[in-house]
């Protein structure tokens, strides 16, 4: 297996604070919550969609998927990839692909054929479960080439591929019905189903993530049970996810978020997760008024419009999940005074190094702004310089990270890995600072720092700065190449609703608030920043939309 295991012998490895249950994998997850609490509605879909699934009736509708998969061959350390959009079938399919001993691997809703068939070429996927897209497209329909012979459909133009299963309701040549996987899966006797779940080991692989890849080859990130399972655990302890909690999960389940902090937390806590097929800001009055959520986890543009557009009266909200490396001290004052929310929570995560460092309750508004909190029990952070030293409190460099968290490695990359985890630290790219008392404050990527006439700017910096000019919910700002400067900052930036701001008065604000060398050469007013795959900003995209606006028009 590719790849490099943190050392567990290492500081920071030991526990502290609360503990994790034994559990140690995912299918022994779900069993105990099953006969704990299995009458708790474990997933909740859209009002009038019947996807209501009890913990009981998910760990069966798991176990009937998993003998499906068995009976089509899949094996202990098997790839299966799971392609829709958050629904409860994504949910059922996930439990059942670690039910049978399997490591899934999340495709993004918003991937086009090539893409898809290319993470499935590169984790040699046996099979692909997939459901709707956005919009109710068929994503099957998206797979490039014809199906080869039989159910080894081809994908992506090659002679075999995996078993491709699709929803009741598609027909394709070539691909298996889900309904058909289950009558199957008939055929497996449930005891050796059950031996297949409970052989499951903590170390076993769990799950493939793949980045975002905007700023080279996306590359999958390998994690194991253990990491998730007490990686979430430790989350949702602080978070106070609880029985009894309706949290909606907006972020896609092939996000390392939506699948880790959503799919999987909720149900280590008997939570109701509400999954979130396609969002809409609009949505959010009905959802916050007729769901009665409790817990509610986005950027800081979704509580402005919470705040701006959503009546809570009456509300059932109590903690908001922010995960941004600045959040308006304001907005956190709004949330808590005139919300009347317990807590708000800020964090630091990468799919390479799962969750990093959180806020706390009883930490003081202005660290919950500035800062991601603390690191998490059991790992470890510095801060070093160009040169690998480590720099005292209060200076900027990058962030590396140690303990049970780092990822077993890049699937398939051990080179790659070996460049990223080196003596048990994982160099995370990112540049950060640490206070005095351990506060982690996420200033910038690396790769995304760019000079104005000999001055590093930091993107991140000039989007807090732009966010507290006040009629502003998003800011995006971007390196693009400059002949007087170098390179010179763009800022795309969403309006709060119910605001207008004009570019020029913006700029001009700057000007008055920020060095000259982080005044954006441009602002442009957008209604909305394309994301990438994991429900980011794109800065690639945006870097692309400027140059082109430079770019001299053709003769």
């Amino acid at each position: 297996m590719a790849g490099q295991t943190p050392d567990r012998g290492t500081p920071g490895w030991e526990r502290s604070g609360w503990e994790t249950p034994g559990w140690g994998t995912l299918p022994r997850m779900l069993r105990d919550r099953a006969a704990a609490s299995p009458g708790v509605v474990a997933v909740a879909g859209p009002a009038g969609s019947g996807d209501r699934l009890t913990t009981a009736e998910l760990r069966a509708r798991a176990a009937r998927f998993a003998r499906g998969l068995i009976a089509l061959g899949v094996r202990p350390g098997d790839r299966v990839a799971v392609w829709g959009v958050n629904d409860a079938s994504w949910v059922v399919a996930a439990y059942g692909v670690w039910d049978a001993g399997a490591v899934i691997v999340p495709l993004s809703a918003r991937y086009k054929g090539f893409e898809a068939a290319e993470l499935l070429a590169s984790t040699g996927a046996r099979v692909l479960v997939t459901g709707e897209g956005p919009g109710g497209a068929v994503l099957a329909d998206l797979l490039d080439g014809p199906p080869g012979a039989g159910e080894a459909g081809g994908v992506g133009g090659r002679e075999t591929g995996p078993v491709v299963v699709v929803p009741d309701a598609v027909s394709r040549p070539g691909t298996l019905r889900r309904s058909e996987l289950l009558a199957r899966g008939a055929a497996v006797p449930e005891r050796e189903a059950e031996e297949r779940a409970l052989a499951v080991r903590p170390e076993d692989l769990c799950e493939i993530m793949s980045t975002s890849g905007t700023t080279g080859t996306p590359k999958g990130v390998m994690l194991d049970h253990a990491q998730i399972v007490r990686g979430y655990w430790d989350w949702s302890e602080i978070v106070t996810l609880r029985e009894g909690d309706r949290y909606p999960v907006i972020a896609p389940f092939a996000h390392g978020f939506g699948l880790n902090a959503g799919l999987i937390a909720s149900v280590m806590r008997g939570a109701t997760m509400m999954p979130i097929p396609s969002f809409s800001p609009e949505g959010l009055q009905r959802l916050v008024a007729e769901e009665r959520i409790t817990i509610l986890a986005g950027p800081p543009a979704l509580f402005h419009r919470l705040l701006d557009d959503v009546d809570t009266r009456g509300h059932a909200l109590r903690v908001a999940i922010c995960g941004a490396a600045a959040v308006p001290a304001e907005l956190i004052h709004r949330l808590l005074d005139e919300v009347g929310l317990e807590r708000m929570i800020n964090a630091y995560g990468l799919m390479e190094g799962t969750v990093v460092s959180m806020t706390r309750a009883d930490d003081p508004v202005e660290v919950i702004a500035a800062t991601a909190g603390r690191p998490v029990p059991g790992i470890e952070v510095k801060i070093v310089d160009a040169a690998g030293r480590e720099v005292p409190p209060g200076t900027r460099g990058e962030i590396l990270q140690r303990g049970y968290g780092v990822m077993r490695g890049y699937w398939g990359e051990p080179g790659k890995t070996a460049e990223v985890i080196r003596d048990g630290w994982l160099h995370t790219g990112d540049i950060g600072v640490l206070d005095e008392r351990g506060n982690l404050a996420i200033v910038d990527r690396k790769k995304e720092l760019f000079i104005v006439n000999g001055f590093n700017v930091s993107p991140a910096e000039v989007e807090g700065l732009l966010l507290r000019e006040g009629s502003l919910a998003q800011a995006a700002v971007v390196g693009v190449p400059d002949p007087r400067s170098g390179e010179a900052g763009w800022a795309y930036v969403v309006p709060r609703p119910g605001r207008s701001p004009e570019p020029e008065e913006l700029i001009a604000w700057a000007r008055e608030n920020m060095s000259a060398h982080k005044v954006p050469r441009r602002i442009v007013v957008v209604p909305e920043l394309p994301v990438n795959a994991n429900g980011k900003p794109d800065k690639q995209a945006l870097r692309e939309r400027a140059r082109a606006a430079v770019a001299p028009a053709p003769d």
